[in-house]
């Protein structure tokens, strides 16, 4: 195998992880939501928590995509 294509190949699996953040992120709100309509009067409370949730998972995948691109294009 090439050095071309395995790094092709490492650079796509390394961008599943920006797959996996927007998953995250999906849960993250869904749960929120779903806590939400559960229970309205504490939903003001809780945003601190969905904003530290939301950032963590971009996070994930802000470093996937970064480690992706490290991958591909440093030699």
């Amino acid at each position: 195998m090439e050095l071309a294509s395995a790094q092709v190949i490492g650079a796509g699996i390394a961008a599943i992880g920006v797959g996996a953040a927007a998953a995250g992120v999906g849960f993250v709100f869904g749960s929120f939501l779903q806590g939400a309509l559960r229970n309205p009067a504490a939903a003001g409370s809780q945003t601190g928590t969905l904003y530290i949730g939301f950032a963590a998972a971009e996070l994930l995948g802000l470093m996937a995509f970064a480690v992706a691109m490290i991958i591909l294009y440093a030699r």
